[in-house]
């Protein structure tokens, strides 16, 4: 872990989508490897429910092991079934009834807002990071304007976390980190490419240890 981790943006990873929940499974350990990651998020993505499950099966255990809180999106049972330490949802209905069953138990992590009155709205129920981004989106080098936009507002006047998502290439968590945000997702930049998922963590954390200014603190 970096030196300094706790003092500046954090890197959450969004496990890789692919069709082949081995092959995923293999990314996600190599990455773990790589440093200071704060959090996984596991989505379904192209995977069948089943092998979703096969997937958190093998990683929410190595995951934990390495000390990274395992969070899995969209299907409260297979995080209960696998021991997850949280669950993401991106239904505000959905969202108002994970807080009320877990909250202090399990991290629960809101998603889907696309306006400041969305994210307000999520903020009211408490969750314990708000998300800015949609899984599998992040296929252009630079992160959404609109995501970075309600980054920066959000952490200057919120107290919850957020989690902004970065683009397709490394450099582009430094970007995210300027706006206060307290952590930064990858998933593109980190699974996809000639780079290693390991190598790819660790850039990224040599990269936040250069760039990214002290939270609480202007960019």
């Amino acid at each position: 872990m970096s030196g300094n981790a706790q003092e500046r943006c954090r890197l959450v990873l969004i496990g890789p989508a692919a069709p082949d929940w081995r092959r995923s499974a293999e990314q996600i350990a190599d990455a773990l490897d790589g440093g200071d990651v704060a959090s996984l998020i596991l989505w379904q993505g192209e995977l069948c429910e089943a092998d979703f499950q096969k997937l958190c099966e093998a990683v929410v255990p190595a995951a934990q092991s390495a000390g990274v809180a395992a969070i899995v999106a969209g299907d409260s049972r297979i995080a209960g079934r696998t021991g997850a330490d949280g669950i993401h949802s991106d239904k505000r209905d959905e969202l108002a009834d994970l807080v009320e069953a877990h909250s202090g138990r399990l991290i629960i992590g809101a998603g889907g807002a696309r306006t400041r009155h969305d994210a307000l709205e999520l903020g009211e129920l408490r969750p314990d990071y708000v998300f800015f981004g949609r899984f599998g989106y992040d296929t252009k080098p630079e992160p959404h304007p609109r995501n970075l936009g309600l980054g920066g507002w959000w952490a200057e006047f919120v107290e919850i976390p957020c989690i902004v998502m970065a683009g397709s290439v490394i450099e582009s968590i430094a970007t995210v980190a300027a706006t206060g945000a307290e952590f930064a997702a990858v998933s593109t930049a980190v699974f996809t490419g000639s780079t290693a998922p390991g190598e790819a963590v660790r850039r990224a954390n040599a990269l936040l240890d250069e760039k990214a200014p002290p939270l609480g603190e202007p960019a």
